[in-house]
């Protein structure tokens, strides 16, 4: 590796003649051609696409959720950094697009949908050089998370929403949260009482928040929180969004509603690490509503990523208005090329499996969908309020980007903090 330049000396310069010696070998000649030719190869898959059906009537009420961060620095040591988050909940009425023009929609009708359509949360980190009178980096953040899943300009729905799912609400019988790593003395803390917000550590009596038993205090130090804690927390955030509108209608006993709604979500439905912990709760629920009969149709969508790759190449070859639930061997074999594991793919992680959906000869989409308690996918009938999902695709197509849905780019659209200008805007603020 050559030496980096500083401010006194320059860096050191790869050798442009160190490439002769590996254009020598035959082997590295041999892939090279075949790296640059040309032949395009019908690709063997075992994916069994069936049909769509379209039978079912769309579902008309569609609530989707997006965030965005950016990271800040400042210029001059001693370096300082701030991870500005937003995060934003949707609402949509299919009467409403069914009217917008899907290549050019007009500005006025987007801005007549929406009026009155979007709530968001916005908060900021310190993760480096910013002093909280008081309190070190690490407890400083943890306070700020927990006041932030708080906000009040939300009527602290997003937090009761936590809680919800923390002490699984819906089921009337108490119990308590998760159990947890003490942010105090890393002991495992065998959970905070029913229905609580704050509580202390059966060990060393530290104080505690019930936004702790999330674990973003695991990734970070006494002075420094890196970056990945300010996307924690807005991919939970999001997560949080997506089942407030869930817990409203289930809590007013609402099911009618629920049952003609969809609640979209930027991104796979997958809590990773120790964020994993609400993935059980959330489990519990979908299969506690398909006892109760309750039909609740939520999906993600991916836009990047392995399984989207995968899906271009397959894609080509599988029929318009079909679509394809991976089994756990399937993405084993021919996804993520790895041996057999102890674990099927996405058991501890995922609240929704993976699906591969061809709407049409230009969409193509990488879906998930909950199927309650974990199973791994044999049948389309595993993945939950399939049906009328795949039936409201095709009136939410985008034309405007590849393989878009419209709610989503709307609420990328209310979300999105850009590079430019926003995080030099955000910057220019952070330096006063």
């Amino acid at each position: 590796m050559p030496y980096k330049g500083g401010s006194r000396l320059s860096g050191e310069r790869a050798s442009k003649l160190g490439h002769l010696d590996i254009i020598q070998s035959d082997l590295v000649n041999e892939l090279i051609d075949q790296f640059e030719s040309y032949d395009p190869e019908i690709v063997e898959t075992d994916a069994k696409w069936e049909k769509i059906d379209l039978s079912e009537e769309p579902l008309r009420l569609i609530f989707a959720v997006d965030g965005s961060k950016q990271t800040v620095r400042s210029d001059l040591p001693p370096y300082k950094e701030l991870s500005f988050i937003k995060t934003t909940l949707l609402r949509l009425d299919q009467y409403a697009l069914d009217k917008l023009d899907p290549d050019a929609p007009h500005p006025m009708a987007l801005r007549d949908i929406m009026a009155d359509a979007a709530m968001y949360h916005a908060t900021v980190l310190p993760l480096k050089g910013v002093r909280v009178k008081g309190k070190n980096n690490y407890d400083a953040v943890r306070q700020i998370i927990f006041e932030s899943l708080n906000d009040h300009s939300l009527n602290r729905e997003p937090y009761n929403t936590l809680k919800w799912l923390a002490y699984e609400l819906w089921t009337g019988q108490p119990k308590k949260s998760p159990s947890f790593s003490c942010p105090h003395c890393s002991e495992e803390v065998s959970g905070l009482p029913y229905n609580t917000d704050e509580g202390e550590c059966e060990h060393c009596n530290g104080h505690l928040f019930l936004s702790d038993m999330i674990g973003f205090h695991l990734e970070m130090g006494e002075d420094v929180a890196p970056d990945s804690v300010s996307t924690a927390y807005m991919l939970i955030h999001e997560t949080l969004l997506l089942f407030t509108g869930i817990r409203h209608f289930w809590e007013k006993k609402k099911y009618k509603v629920l049952n003609n709604a969809l609640f979209l979500k930027d991104g796979p439905l997958t809590l990773r690490s120790q964020y994993s912990k609400l993935v059980i709760p959330i489990r519990n629920f979908i299969e506690f509503a398909k006892v109760q009969g309750v039909e609740i149709h939520i999906a993600g969508q991916e836009k990047t990523g392995a399984f989207v790759d995968h899906l271009e190449i397959i894609a080509k070859y599988a029929p318009a208005g079909s679509f394809y639930a991976p089994s756990n061997d399937y993405i084993r074999k021919e996804v993520q090329h790895r041996p057999e594991r102890a674990e099927p793919y996405g058991f501890r992680t995922n609240y929704g499996n993976k699906l591969f959906v061809k709407v049409d000869n230009y969409h193509y989409l990488v879906m998930s969908i909950p199927t309650g308690n974990y199973v791994d996918t044999k049948s389309a009938a595993d993945l939950f309020g399939l049906k009328k999902i795949l039936a409201t695709l095709p009136s939410i197509l985008s034309h405007r980007h590849e393989c878009a849905l419209i709610p989503i780019e709307l609420a990328n659209g209310v979300a999105s903090l850009s590079s430019y200008p926003s995080a030099a805007i955000l910057k220019i603020f952070a330096d006063i």
